[in-house]
């Protein structure tokens, strides 16, 4: 049975002469669709078309046709088809709107009008099925970035979809999150929802989908899709000896969002030269730990040293950091801020960002906007690079460019965290491993606790 059709389907946002979407012909059945493809191929505005917030939310120019449970996407309001199509969106931080998770989780329920004894047993098992039923009275604000991603799944789920659409749904979550984020995919594609997903974590998807297309600027491309891992020449292109001078050190820190302790009594430093990775489960405070450092958050005991020079800073969400007109102007700013000689051309081509490097950062697809909050944050030579999750979103290209940018900066004598999910990633560029868990913060070996 056909789900949803589209027939030479194209679309191009306003303002815009090229095609997002160009002559798409597809058919959607039951199973679970991975859509692949580089940052920018146009993966996020198919999968919005299935929602209808492409064309009705986005505006532009559409062609052809597309219909989705018999309904034509361009003559129905996202209101009717959210009734069929749960969507999770690339930034789960959007995606909430009640303070607390379980009121959350109930809002698109709400909306709709189920009846209360309905609406807690829908909250209860869509809370269960994601992991995050001990998450139920936390406040939204202070929840990890894979945690949110948990929550937003969670209400989706709530609203039982006949069609499930996930935008890079693995791109936050630890081994746990995603293992469980996996095995609920299957029950529902069990249950006869059909599922459609984006992902550059190809690895864990590989052995679930029934059905996989590549999209390669806007079109349908018949290439195969590559498993999303980082390519190492050899550990000394990315690894640099550490030096004896410390870049940063915590002194006994208890530190935690809204006066709540996550870690308790941390002794940890990073030295010139230095990657650091952080590792551990969604809420083990990977980001407390990044923010205390970089001075965001004030630990609540022991206090913090850090050397002189500027601390550069990567959210999980990077499009907090750009809010100027174009992501040349992203870049100028810091350069100009430090007073680097280097060019703002130099840093963009770096990330591979030449081609958008006048377009507005906002409008630009979620690896894009990765990238394009990396290079603004990692131009010139910051003393301390802070990276919280920087592979989200991120294709094999971006990467590459990543490690060597990481490299770049540790030849120079500057320190980097990264707190990242990424295996690959830490395999590739990180020099000490710390391990968090349960307020616990401690150094683990390197080679024995990163599985290849």
């Amino acid at each position: 049975m056909t789900l949803a059709t589209l027939a030479r389907f194209g679309y191009s946002y306003p303002l815009t002469r090229e095609a997002a979407l160009d002559a798409i012909d597809l058919d959607i059945h039951s199973g679970v669709l991975l859509v692949t493809g580089a940052s920018g191929s146009g993966k996020s505005t198919l999968l919005r078309v299935f929602n209808g917030l492409v064309p009705h939310f986005h505006g532009g120019t559409v062609r052809g046709r597309a219909l989705v449970f018999g309904r034509d996407v361009v003559a129905s309001s996202t209101r009717e088809l959210a009734r069929h199509v749960g969507f999770v969106f690339q930034d789960p931080e959007l995606q909430s709107v009640h303070a607390t998770v379980e009121h959350d989780v109930a809002f698109g329920l709400e909306n709709l009008g189920v009846a209360r004894s309905e609406m807690i047993s829908r909250v209860d098992a869509a809370l269960e099925s994601t992991g995050i039923d001990a998450l139920r009275a936390r406040a939204v604000t202070t929840l990890s970035g894979g945690e949110r991603q948990r929550l937003a799944l969670a209400g989706v789920l709530a609203m039982q979809p006949r069609l499930l659409v996930l935008d890079e749904p693995l791109s936050q979550l630890d081994t746990q999150g995603a293992r469980a984020l996996l095995e609920t995919l299957d029950g529902v594609a069990r249950g006869g929802t059909a599922v459609i997903v984006a992902e550059h974590r190809l690895e864990w998807l590989s052995a679930r989908v029934t059905h996989v297309v590549a999209l390669e600027h806007g079109r349908l491309s018949e290439s195969t899709p590559r498993r999303d891992n980082v390519t190492v020449t050899g550990p000394e292109v990315f690894r640099r000896p550490s030096g004896e001078r410390r870049a940063w050190h915590l002194h006994r820190v208890t530190a935690g969002p809204a006066r709540t302790p996550i870690v308790h009594d941390v002794d940890l430093h990073g030295a010139a030269g230095e990657v650091v990775a952080l590792i551990g489960p969604n809420g083990s405070g990977k980001t407390t730990l990044l923010r205390t450092i970089a001075g965001l958050l004030a630990p609540l005991s022991g206090h913090v040293e850090r050397t002189t020079g500027r601390i550069a800073y990567l959210p999980q969400n990077p499009t907090s950091l750009l809010h100027r007109r174009t992501v040349r102007a992203e870049v100028e700013w810091t350069l100009r801020h430090e007073g680097a000689r280097t060019r703002a051309s130099d840093t963009l081509s770096e990330f591979g960002l030449a081609g958008v490097a006048d377009r507005y950062p906002r409008d630009l697809s979620t690896g894009e906007r990765q990238r394009a909050a990396i290079a603004a944050v990692l131009a010139a030579r910051p003393v301390v690079a802070l990276l919280d999750e920087p592979t989200r979103g991120m294709d094999t290209e971006a990467r590459g460019a990543l490690c060597r940018a990481v490299a770049r900066i540790t030849g120079c004598g500057g320190s980097v965290v990264i707190a990242t999910h990424d295996l690959a990633l830490v395999r590739a560029v990180s020099d000490r491993l710390v391990e968090l868990g349960d307020g616990v913060v401690s150094d683990v070996p390197l080679q024995t606790s990163v599985p290849a």
